[in-house]
């Protein structure tokens, strides 16, 4: 199996990296936009069908494709996840619970 991660591939280029995770940061806030308020607790995190859990699959897979048809790069799946959860916590889409 190949490396495609150019975070692997080229380490120091940091400043791309960089450049890309905050595109990808921004494209996940903008995608958030498109959806109702998604209540975080609550839910089984396990469950494969509730709504955070659907949209994280499809939305890390869509990034992965957007990153690759804009920037011409291959993110890892780290990044992707940072970025997506790194988004979650700016958005306002996601609704808390009361904390007890």
């Amino acid at each position: 199996m190949a490396i495609r991660y150019n975070l692997w591939l080229e380490p120091d280029n940091t400043a791309r990296h960089k450049t890309v995770e905050a595109d990808l940061e921004r494209y996940f806030v903008e995608r958030f936009a498109d959806y109702p308020h998604i209540r975080l607790f609550g839910a089984d995190p396990y469950d494969y069908d509730a709504p955070f859990n659907r949209l994280y699959d499809v939305l890390i897979a869509r990034a992965a494709e957007y990153c690759e048809r804009t920037w011409s790069y291959v993110a890892s799946p780290e990044q992707l996840n940072r970025c997506f959860f790194r988004a979650v916590g700016r958005s306002n889409k996601f609704v808390r619970d009361e904390q007890r």
